[in-house]
């Protein structure tokens, strides 16, 4: 407490000047409507520019809460799109799908905590496991496209294996060409993936969208793997040289979503049972 007093009578010299000047301030601006109004508005100016600095930077600060709202939102979206695709797929009118099939297939958001693009073979770390419903064999996919399936699992992670992987396959088909052929990433670019097994007497065009096929147990058919880029015809060759740009950007992946087919192991089961019979 002495030395606060000390600092202040040490200080009296320097206060009094400040004082006068605020007093001074005061009075001029109080009995001059010029400086009066000047002040109020240089003064309101700049307390909007502070405040709007403050709800940008509290809207920066609430980002993540928002993106892990708007995933959660969108599970429940895709949940239900899915489901009313399902039970009106194109179809004969005499086609009716069975309730159970429509409804399948269930999705459950998860977080990316680990992601590579830049290798022969790359695989992405989610933060649901086992705990979670999550086991191997179920597809992932992002707000925008293909991501990849589910490799490995324990309680609270899971391994995925990319699209962006030399060995992993994906049944695929041209929405305009109606053509059905595998995308599989040749290891070059992380943006760009080939579509294989398309005939070269099949007209193929630039922009038509390539989405998933009903052929495969892992995705609901309809889920977009990308855009045809461009369309290569190579002589004495039996199929095109397709490249799609990839409609999922792996380079700033935040959300998936893991997708369970209710029904994968009955199929599967029964399909190998034929086999196993050849």
């Amino acid at each position: 407490m002495g030395e606060l007093v000390d600092f202040f009578f040490r200080s009296r010299n320097f206060i009094l000047f400040v004082l006068l000047e605020v007093l001074s301030f005061y009075f001029i601006i109080s009995s001059n409507n010029y400086w009066s109004a000047t002040y109020f508005n240089t003064s309101n100016r700049y307390a909007a520019q502070v405040l709007a600095w403050s709800n940008t930077v509290n809207e920066y600060t609430n980002l993540r809460q928002v993106n892990a709202e708007l995933a959660q939102e969108n599970e429940l979206l895709n949940n239900r799109l899915t489901q009313l695709l399902q039970n009106r797929p194109p179809a004969p009118a005499m086609y009716q799908a069975d309730s159970v099939f429509a409804d399948r297939f269930k999705f459950t958001v998860a977080k990316v905590v680990n992601n590579t693009t830049q290798l022969a073979n790359n695989y992405i770390t989610i933060d649901k496991g086992t705990d979670d419903g999550i086991h191997p064999g179920m597809g992932v996919i992002s707000p925008t496209g293909v991501v990849g399936k589910v490799k490995i699992c324990n309680q609270h992670f899971s391994i995925i294996t990319s699209i962006l992987h030399s060995e992993y396959l994906i049944s695929s088909q041209l929405v305009k060409a109606g053509e059905i052929g595998s995308a599989k990433w040749d290891g070059v670019d992380p943006n760009l993936i080939k579509l294989e097994d398309i005939p070269s007497h099949k007209p193929v065009s630039k922009g038509d969208s390539v989405v998933t096929s009903g052929f495969n147990l892992t995705f609901p058919p309809g889920i977009l793997v990308g855009r045809v880029r461009s369309v290569g015809i190579q002589p004495n060759q039996t199929f095109h040289d397709i490249t799609l740009d990839l409609a999922t950007n792996f380079s700033n992946l935040a959300f998936v979503y893991v997708v369970e087919n209710r029904l994968q192991v009955e199929q599967g089961q029964l399909e190998k049972k034929v086999e196993n019979e050849k």
